[in-house]
């Protein structure tokens, strides 16, 4: 099983064995091996967070879409409704006149 040491381990290891220029050199390897992670993570979560964006934006439109249709099958219901309304309020009153009449 692999061990994992830090950062300041491995300069303390490099400066027993090979001095101080490989201490330092190692120091500032470390140090670009930890910025490059944290800038790939960086870029990782900005796409990931573009990509979450652009999901959202796509249940949005699909949401705007599915009610705007459903509000125009509630308008056309309702249309149907007030139709049938009508027509039975002129059957009624016409069937109210000849009532009258007879």
């Amino acid at each position: 099983m692999t061990e994992r040491t830090t950062i300041l381990q491995e300069v303390g290891q490099a400066f027993r064995e090979h001095g101080l220029t490989a201490a330092i050199t190692a120091l500032f390897g470390g140090s670009l091996a930890i910025a490059a992670s944290v800038t790939r993570k960086a870029f990782t979560n900005e796409a990931m967070l573009e990509r979450l964006e652009r999901e959202l934006l796509a249940e949005r439109e699909r949401i705007d879409k599915q009610r705007a249709e459903d509000r125009k099958a509630d308008a056309d219901r309702l249309e149907r409704i007030e139709t049938d309304i009508r027509a039975m309020r002129d059957l009624m009153f016409e069937a109210f006149q000849r009532s009258r009449t007879d």
